[in-house]
């Protein structure tokens, strides 16, 4: 595994009395896909808002060394995490080259700001041909290109992905982790999803951990997961 730039040790999370997280322990190296999977309500969004600082939590989360537990959300994002949530997320109001601009609100690079809405319409050409498009009005495969063209609009070193493909058609689920993973490649920016279509997700990462009740109960490598039994049976349906 490459040298660790997201450690979870320990950690617990809870929304008011309601414990969710029960001792999580997880690792994402520097430019490294790590997928985690789980039924729902196993707690795999709450992993990625106890990282965020959106959640009560306790135990430890270092990025890069740096302690997060106990910070608040906008200390974290500035530190390099840039989360998609679930659905998607973006301000619909907003067009599309707002909606960008939104997303480098902590930058102060103006012409590195520009250089980099015209990168994002090279890797997404829909969002080009729709900058000036409500993003309200677009399909939920443009909404979720848009919404992750955003997180990558701050430039941060880990992408919190939470189910990607979530409503989309397949054909159009395959063709953006497509894109994701030349992404991953060109850019080394480190990712952890949370995602369903496990087959797929573990034929993009190179970890992965399953989750449930709030604990791990599994990790390893994609292989690794991919050829677990149980796995098989819960997640890949044979």
């Amino acid at each position: 595994m490459a040298e660790p730039l997201l450690e979870l040790s320990g950690v617990h999370a809870a929304y008011g009395d309601a414990e969710v997280l029960r001792g999580i322990d997880l690792v994402v190296g520097e430019g490294e896909v790590v997928v985690l999977l789980g039924a729902n309500g196993a707690g795999k969004t709450t992993t990625l808002r106890s990282i965020c600082g959106m959640v009560g939590t306790r135990g430890s989360i270092r990025l890069g060394g740096t302690e997060l537990v106990g910070r608040p959300t906008e200390w974290i994002i500035r530190r390099g995490i840039a989360h998609v949530p679930q659905g998607r997320g973006v301000f619909g109001v907003l067009n599309v080259e707002e909606n960008l601009r939104v997303g480098a609100w902590g930058r102060k690079d103006t012409k590195a700001i520009e250089a980099d809405i015209e990168r994002w319409y090279g890797v997404f050409p829909r969002l080009g041909e729709r900058r000036g498009q409500l993003a309200g009005g677009m399909s939920g495969g443009e909404q979720q290109m848009l919404a992750i063209a955003r997180g990558l609009m701050a430039r941060p070193k880990l992408l919190l992905l939470d189910e990607p493909s979530l409503g989309l058609a397949q054909i159009i689920t395959r063709g953006l982790f497509a894109q994701l993973e030349d992404i991953n490649r060109e850019e080394s920016v480190s990712m952890l999803i949370v995602e369903q279509n496990a087959e797929l997700a573990l034929s993009f990462a190179s970890r992965g951990y399953v989750i449930e009740s709030g604990s791990i109960v599994l990790s390893g490598t994609a292989d690794e997961v991919r050829g677990n039994d149980e796995m098989r049976r819960a997640y890949l349906g044979y």
